[in-house]
């Protein structure tokens, strides 16, 4: 495990510790994912402070599943914007063709570990969320990897 890696489990973990729960905004929402992978998610809280998420996305001539567990938090003086992380993991595969600045001639089923840390805006007026996160995979079978380049915004239609 990387130093990087280290300082961002440790800060994970003490703010875990340290934060208050906060109030549910709705109880399950689902709409898309925009970023390098792209694809759909459903976010539904299984306690005032704590969601499962599922997210089918797609890259490089295949698709991947992920599933993450998700602690949320209130920012302090902004109302109805939250912050959350958490981890999970993923299976998928990818096809033949252009992969990570190559071409291949063979294909990968993959099964890793995701960690995720964001925040998440929930409109009072209309049932929309919007999130922006950085979610860092790592391959562990398959094709060995970290990928870093898990930036993506999530807009979800909301059922409170």
């Amino acid at each position: 495990m990387g130093k990087t890696t280290k300082v961002l489990l440790a800060l994970l973990i003490f703010s875990a510790l340290s934060s208050t729960a906060s109030a549910q905004l709705y109880k399950t929402g689902i709409g898309a994912r925009a970023g390098f992978f792209n694809g759909f998610t459903i976010k539904h809280f299984v306690e005032q402070d704590r969601a499962v998420e599922g997210i089918l996305s797609t890259r490089w001539n295949g698709f991947i599943i992920t599933g993450l567990y998700e602690f949320q938090r209130e920012l302090p003086d902004i109302e109805n914007l939250e912050w959350f992380f958490g981890g999970g993991a993923h299976i998928g595969f990818w096809g033949e063709g252009h992969y990570h600045h190559k071409e291949r001639d063979e294909s990968h089923t993959i099964v890793g570990l995701d960690l995720i840390i964001g925040a998440e805006y929930t409109f009072d007026e209309f049932p929309i969320s919007l999130s922006l996160d950085w979610k860092p995979a790592f391959n562990i079978f398959g094709d060995f990897h970290w990928w870093g380049d898990g930036i993506a915004l999530s807009a979800r239609y909301t059922f409170r």
